[in-house]
C-alpha cells in the first residue's frame, strides 16, 4: 500500500510549524495530529473538536486523502460579539 503526503499545520503564541508526513492510506485526522505532535512546537495541546482541512472543520476520524493540510485550531481567546461591540465603543 503506498503512502500519502499530508501536512499537519499550527499557528499560535507557542509558535508556528508545518509537518510534512507520509501517511498509511487509511490514517485518520487524529492519527496525524498524533504523529505530527512531537515535531510541533511544545505546550500545544490538540483538541478533537478544533480541526480542520484547509479551513474547513472536520471530524477526528475523517480519513486523509493525498496532499491534505490538517489545520489544528486553538481556543478562542474573545467572543467575536464582544469584539465587535468593544470596537463599536470605540
Amino acid at each position: 500500500m503506498a503512502d500519502l503526503g499530508v501536512e499537519v499545520a499550527y499557528a499560535g503564541p507557542e509558535g508556528q510549524a508545518v509537518v510534512a508526513l507520509a501517511v498509511p492510506v487509511g490514517t485518520t485526522v487524529w492519527e496525524a495530529v498524533g504523529l505530527a505532535l512531537p515535531q510541533l512546537p511544545p505546550g500545544i495541546r490538540p483538541d478533537q473538536a478544533r480541526l480542520g482541512i484547509f479551513g474547513k472543520k472536520v471530524e477526528p476520524g475523517q480519513v486523509l486523502g493525498q496532499g491534505d493540510r490538517v489545520e489544528i485550531y486553538r481556543a478562542l481567546t474573545l467572543d467575536p460579539m464582544e469584539a465587535r461591540r468593544r470596537r463599536a465603543a470605540r
